[in-house]
């Protein structure tokens, strides 16, 4: 197996320097936004131009990996080593000028996920996590909330582009919250919500429909951090996430939910 550390060391400085384009070009009058599946479903060149970045440069260091990337698809997916990459978490808000956007960037190993990093670059904060080595931003382990009661809680959340038709929208779910929590937040990027309930900023999140690429290096995060991610039984990756006690509850409430409905 590859030595991890080194692993991690090798790829910083792509994710760096994609990160750093990626902030030349936020609020980009210039910026070429078109839609993908729906008109809610967006990319832009600078999403293009990051998965090219790091793509191209740790495809030099490791060319007999594989790729998972949300815009280029798979590639070589039946090798050892798999890279699980969105290069720009947060479209819709690096569309609208909203600095909340993320780099989210996990190598797989025979499928289970030994390495993660998230990096927020108008914040400068890289998360990172190697498979039992504890999680870390800028250096600095980092841990998941210890709160247990749901009522103190700021739990995240977020709701598929194809909200409008979709049956699983989460807007059942984040009804039943809104009472029952301190405050939901919906900061529009699943890589960077993961890493902030690594943190302990945000003491759960739960969403639905998500893909691979949006989670694969926070799960990572989550669970190195001390915490415990449940997938849901929904259509795409559904899931919770938080310390093992919030992400229980989060679970119960969400089948409470479906018990009524």
């Amino acid at each position: 197996m590859l030595e991890l550390e080194k692993v991690l060391e090798n790829v910083l400085g792509c994710i760096l320097e994609t990160g750093e384009m990626q902030k030349r070009r936020l609020g980009d009058k210039g910026l070429r936004v078109h839609s993908k599946t729906s008109e809610d479903d967006l990319v832009t060149d600078v999403d293009e131009l990051s998965e090219k970045m790091l793509l191209q440069a740790i495809g030099a260091a490791y060319p007999d990996h594989g790729f998972l990337s949300e815009e280029c698809g798979s590639k070589n997916s039946e090798a050892e080593y798999l890279w699980v990459i969105d290069p720009l978490d947060g479209t819709t808000n690096y569309t609208q000028g909203i600095p909340i956007f993320a780099i989210s960037v996990a190598l797989q190993y025979r499928g289970e996920t030994v390495l993660g990093v998230v990096y927020q670059p108008v914040l400068g904060e890289m998360f990172t996590a190697l498979k039992g080595k504890g999680a870390y931003l800028n250096g600095q382990e980092i841990n998941v909330s210890t709160k247990s009661d749901l009522a103190n809680c700021v739990l995240g959340t977020g709701f598929p582009y194809d909200k409008a038709i979709h049956k699983h929208n989460n807007a059942n779910y984040f009804t039943h919250f809104v009472p029952r929590v301190r405050g939901l937040r919906r900061l529009g990027a699943a890589a960077y919500d993961l890493a902030g309930v690594a943190a302990g900023r945000l003491d759960g999140f739960w969403e639905l429909n998500l893909s691979p690429w949006d989670v694969a290096a926070g799960i990572l995060l989550v669970e190195e951090a001390g915490g415990k991610v449940a997938f849901l039984e929904k259509r795409g990756v559904s899931l919770v996430a938080g310390n093992k006690v919030i992400s229980s509850i989060i679970q119960e409430s969400i089948r409470e939910v479906d018990r009524d409905s």
